[in-house]
């Protein structure tokens, strides 16, 4: 068992080996988010002028700026739109707070200015933080890559751009660097941290024969690689175009009122000239005929429809965000309660990404106990980086054990350590290597080679790495190393199973006795080990195809095209990728795994309370437009009416807002 890297500041650079490089986009980089601060800053300069007792003038003039700078960009979309002969609500609304400043409703209609262009700059810097996280993928492949031309002692070295590589072509991958291409290993062995491609926490060893992906992470032996696929075709770059195709392609689920937003917004226009030109038609006067068309247009806006969905949505999207998952719209916060299949990766969502020794089994014969033989394999690893040797040096201090120290470490690519330790020469790594050529002990231990195999062979049909000790040429145990499980996986699943009526499935790239150990635990039993990236995203496919509206739940690089093209996509926040946590509509952001069916819990709770307020505004609605239209509904009395709708639906929605809301959905997820 090698170290996955010679030196320490490299290995803390690399991380895990699935950090994409950040690229931030900053907020005010965007001249959405411009126009809605200024739009914002002018709002608020002129209602204190105006509560301050400023001359109409004064407060006046900065309104109207606060209408120019945050209502152009939506004027603009609203006049687009009509070029190609569809209305919709943006322009509706401008249209709205005009004429509520026609009839001196200034406020009401810049306050709505302000919302819209606030809206537009949310979901420009959203779209943006996506695109640089897709960019950030390609920096994953190294810009250059050490070319090999000619064989034997004739073979000369020369560093080319990585993107110039072709098929044929052969590339040296030195210790601790980054495979320039994908490709096919033809000598060297290594250790190869490839977590960005199959998402498998621990680096896996690479010989003569095996593929290698570019970006992956190789450990401390030299691998000499042959191209097999052009930097355009590599499976870091089909990530990127499938993140992209699933971003541009997945329908997106709208809103209530954005489904009928088109017929409204026609509807409602038609009804406003007509209230306005009917009467005029009939002999009233041009000023009546204005009024009674403005104080229809005031009471029929869909201001209230808009607070009916939003208040109850955002809401839910604050209460779970102050217990650790941020929803990052609301249109997922109510995408979020439609999912009726959940597919979840392992490493790093149902475990912790992290290895622990979880089986010490000293052999009889050896005369160790568990402390010894933890602590004699501690000792030999205790110079190591490797994930495997950490895991190990971990659960012997956890126990309190003394590590001697080790002597004349060396580590060999796929095989382990060996070291002098306490005179002894003590080697820990695979068993598949270390027993080549083991005959049994002659006449120094009674340990039958069958024995020995028989007991990694559990080790490893029960899911775990299976490492063997060895001291002075002599098995003396084994150690079962596993991913450690999350406490709340098994009864997250068990509440996903509640909520959506289907068990939830395993998408994996790890190896199947491994992920099929693990689902037992959780009791999942559809489990789909050894996928790449894109066969996870073909899975979440084929089960939307189908009908479903899945939820997957990842938190690596190799997730991303899953999370893109499901319904809905949460990541695991505190080790996810930066890809995945921007792809991700959802991030669970303290990691508790347990938050993921209360969330959903919460998003129906905030879809039941949409449907109660669009009842009660309709009702406001259509009773003040009879008013209006079959009587005389003087104008105060219709903005009364329409600003009370308002406010009930508006508080009737901040229900979810209170800490029992939260405890309500835990409870049912429990």
């Amino acid at each position: 068992m090698s170290s996955l890297l010679t030196e320490r500041s490299v290995s803390e650079q690399a991380g895990r080996g699935d950090a994409v490089p950040v690229r931030r986009t900053r907020v005010f980089a965007l001249a959405e988010a411009r126009w809605a601060a200024a739009a914002l800053g002018l709002f608020l300069l002129a209602l204190t002028l105006q509560l301050s007792g400023m001359s109409a003038w004064a407060w006046g003039a900065v309104y109207a700026a606060a209408y120019v700078s945050g209502g152009w960009e939506p004027a603009w979309a609203g006049l687009q739109a009509l070029r190609e002969k569809t209305l919709d609500v943006d322009l509706l609304m401008i249209v709205a707070a005009l004429g509520a400043a026609s009839i001196g409703q200034v406020m009401d209609g810049a306050l709505l200015i302000v919302i819209f262009a606030g809206s537009g700059a949310l979901e420009a810097l959203a779209t943006a933080r996506t695109a640089d996280s897709v960019r950030g993928l390609l920096d994953l492949a190294p810009e250059t890559a050490t070319l090999v031309r000619g064989e034997g002692g004739d073979a000369v070295e020369e560093t080319v751009p990585a993107g110039s590589l072709v098929v044929g072509d052969t590339i040296l991958v030195r210790p601790g660097e980054r495979v320039g291409a994908d490709g096919r290993v033809l000598d060297g062995a290594s250790e190869v941290d490839q977590a960005t491609i199959t998402g498998e926490p621990l680096p896996v060893p690479k010989e003569s024969g095996d593929e290698v992906f570019a970006g992956t992470l190789n450990g401390t032996g030299a691998l000499r690689v042959r191209v097999e696929r052009d930097a355009s075709d590599s499976v870091i770059a089909r990530i990127v175009a499938m993140v992209e195709e699933a971003s541009e392609t997945k329908a997106p689920t709208q809103l209530f009122i954005e489904k009928v937003e088109q017929r409204y917004s026609v509807g409602m226009v038609a009804a406003t000239l007509a209230v306005f030109a009917v009467p005029l038609a009939f002999g009233s006067g041009i000023t009546d005929s204005l009024l009674r068309a403005m104080t229809f247009m005031i009471v029929a806006s869909p201001c209230a429809i808009v607070l009916a969905t939003m208040p109850p949505l955002l809401s839910a999207m604050a209460n779970a965000g102050r217990h650790g998952v941020l929803v990052k719209s609301a249109v997922v916060m109510d995408r979020l309660g439609q999912v009726d299949t959940v597919a979840l990766d392992k490493t790093g969502t149902l475990t912790q990404g992290t290895p622990h020794v979880a089986h010490i089994r000293a052999l009889p014969a050896s005369g160790l106990t568990e402390d010894a033989l933890l602590a004699l394999a501690a000792s030999a690893e205790h110079p190591s980086e490797h994930p495997l040797a950490r895991a190990v040096v971990d659960a012997a201090r956890t126990r309190g054990l003394h590590l001697a120290d080790a002597r004349d470490f060396a580590s060999a690519p796929g095989t382990g350590v060996t070291a002098t330790v306490g005179g002894a020469r003590v080697a820990v790594g695979s068993p598949a290597r270390l027993l080549e050529g083991y005959d049994g002990p002659q006449a120094v231990s009674p340990v039958a080679p069958v024995a020995l195999v028989a007991l990694v062979a559990e080790l490893e049909d029960a899911g775990r790495t299976a490492v063997l000790v060895v001291s002075d040429g002599v098995p003396v145990g084994v150690l079962g190393i596993a991913d450690r499980l999350r406490p709340d996986a098994a009864a997250t699943v068990r509440a996903l199973t509640e909520l959506t009526g289907t068990a939830p499935l395993l998408i994996t790239g790890d190896n199947a006795r491994a992920a099929a150990a693990l689902a037992a635990e959780v009791g999942i039993t559809d489990v789909r080990p050894g996928l790449l990236p894109q066969d996870k995203a073909a899975v979440v496919q084929e089960l939307q195809r189908a009908g479903r509206k899945v939820l997957v739940v990842g938190d690596g690089v190799n997730d991303a095209p899953a999370l893109a093209s499901a319904h809905t996509g949460i990541a695991m926040g505190r080790a996810g990728s930066d890809l995945a946590l921007e792809t991700a509509d959802a991030v669970v952001v303290r990691d508790e795994l347990a938050t993921v069916p209360a969330a959903i819990r919460l998003s129906r709770d905030a879809r039941r309370l949409v449907v109660q307020n669009l009842v009660i505004a309709s009702v406001f609605i259509a009773g003040l437009v009879i008013w209006d239209l079959a009587g005389h509904l003087p104008l105060p009395l219709g903005v009364a009416g329409h600003e009370g709708s308002t406010v009930i639906v508006g508080l009737n929605g901040l229900r979810l807002l209170r800490e029992t809301a939260w405890r309500r959905a835990t409870t049912r997820t429990a």
